[in-house]
C-alpha cells in the first residue's frame, strides 16, 4: 500500500483532507492508497445527516469549533488535535470486503503493540469493549474511500458537549453515557502520538507518494465545494411526517413525507446509514404518489434494498413507511 504525503507541513483545514481523499481517487495510479491527518477543533457530520438533529451549533460556536459535512454515510464525529484522523482508498468496489479490510488492518497495527482491539459492529473498533475508532466509506466510479478516527488523546469534553447523541443509538449499545462507550488510545500505551502515527505508517505502507504543487492547487478547487452552505447545510427537508426508528445492523433512519390525501407528495431520507449503491433517490422518486397502505409499498418497493442501503431488508423499509 502507497502512503500519500504532502510537499509541506501547511496546516490545513479539514475540507482540504476530503477533497484530497477524491484527488487521490481520480488521479493516483495504485490499487491502495492511505494517508492520515490532524485537525484543529471540528465536527463532522454524515452526509444524509441534519446538522440541526446531530450538533450543538451554538456551543460550536462559541469554543471555535468548526463544522463541516462529509460524502460518506454514517454518524456525526468530533475531530482535534488529539485525534488522528486515517483515509484509505483502494480500486475494491465490494463494500463488505472494503470495510473488513481496513477496520481489521487497525486492528492489526493496534495488536503489533501488544493492545488486543477488535472489529465490531457496523464501523468501530473496540478495545475492552469500548470504541477506539470509528469509520465510514462512500464510493466515487472506480473505487472506494473509507476514513475514519482513532482516538488517542481527544478532548472529551468537547466531544460530548458539541455532538448531540441519538438517545437510542446509545440505548441500544447499552450505556446511558457517551464517555463510558469510549477509550483513548493513551490510556493503552505510553508511545507518544507522533510515534504511533509511524507506527501506522510503517506497519500498512511499503512505498510514498508525494503530491505535488499541481496536486495541491487541484485539492483546494475540490475543497471549495466542501465550503459552500449549500453543501454543508444539505437538505432541509419540511415534511408533516417523519418515520424514525432505528434497526440493528443498519443505524438510525429517519423517512420524512409530505402527504396528500394518504398519498406521498415528497419524501427524503436522512440517518446515519450506509449507503451501498446510488439508488436512494430513485426509491423515493419511486414513492412519490403511493398511496400510504401496505399493499401500494409492497408493488412499489425494491426488492434488492439491501445494494442499496447497508444492512436493509425490503420488509425493514415497508415497516418503517408504514410505521408498523
Amino acid at each position: 500500500m502507497k502512503y500519500i504525503a504532502l510537499p509541506d507541513n501547511t496546516e490545513r483545514s479539514l475540507a482540504f483532507y476530503l477533497a484530497m481523499e477524491e484527488h487521490v481517487a481520480h488521479t493516483v495510479d495504485a490499487d491502495d492508497c492511505f494517508f492520515m491527518w490532524q485537525t484543529d477543533p471540528s465536527v463532522i457530520i454524515g452526509r444524509n445527516q441534519l446538522m440541526a438533529n446531530e450538533v450543538n451549533t451554538s456551543y460550536c460556536r462559541n469554543n471555535g469549533i468548526r463544522i463541516y459535512r462529509r460524502k460518506s454515510g454514517g454518524g456525526c464525529v468530533y475531530s482535534d488535535r488529539g485525534n488522528i484522523m486515517m483515509s484509505y482508498i483502494t480500486r475494491d468496489e465490494h463494500v463488505g470486503m472494503t470495510f473488513y479490510r481496513y477496520v481489521n488492518m487497525l486492528v492489526l497495527v493496534l495488536s503489533r503493540m501488544g493492545i488486543q482491539a477488535e472489529a465490531t459492529g457496523r464501523n468501530d473498533v473496540l478495545i475492552g469493549g469500548r470504541k477506539v475508532s470509528g469509520n465510514a466509506f462512500y464510493h466515487i466510479p472506480g473505487r472506494s474511500i473509507v476514513h475514519g478516527t482513532m482516538l488517542y488523546d481527544t478532548d472529551m469534553q468537547h466531544m460530548i458537549n458539541s455532538i448531540t447523541p441519538d438517545t437510542e443509538k446509545l440505548a441500544s449499545k447499552g450505556v446511558e453515557s457517551v464517555r463510558q462507550r469510549i477509550t483513548l488510545l493513551k490510556e493503552h500505551t505510553a508511545m507518544p502520538i507522533g510515534e504511533f502515527m509511524q507506527h501506522v505508517r510503517q506497519t500498512l505502507c511499503r512505498d510514498t507518494v508525494t503530491l505535488t504543487a499541481d496536486d495541491i492547487r487541484c485539492i483546494e478547487e475540490r475543497e471549495k465545494e466542501y465550503l459552500t452552505e449549500e453543501f454543508l447545510f444539505g437538505n432541509n427537508p419540511k415534511h408533516t411526517i417523519v418515520r424514525r426508528r432505528r434497526f440493528e445492523g443498519v443505524g438510525t433512519v429517519a423517512l420524512s413525507m409530505t402527504l396528500k390525501n394518504n398519498v406521498i407528495a415528497s419524501a427524503s431520507l436522512t440517518g446515519d446509514y450506509f449507503e451501498t449503491g446510488c439508488g436512494v433517490d430513485d426509491i423515493l422518486c419511486s414513492l412519490k404518489g403511493m398511496a400510504l397502505t401496505r399493499e401500494a409499498a409492497e408493488r412499489v418497493v425494491p426488492q434488492n434494498i439491501d445494494s442499496i442501503i447497508a444492512g436493509m431488508t425490503r420488509e425493514m423499509f415497508i415497516s418503517l413507511l408504514l410505521e408498523e
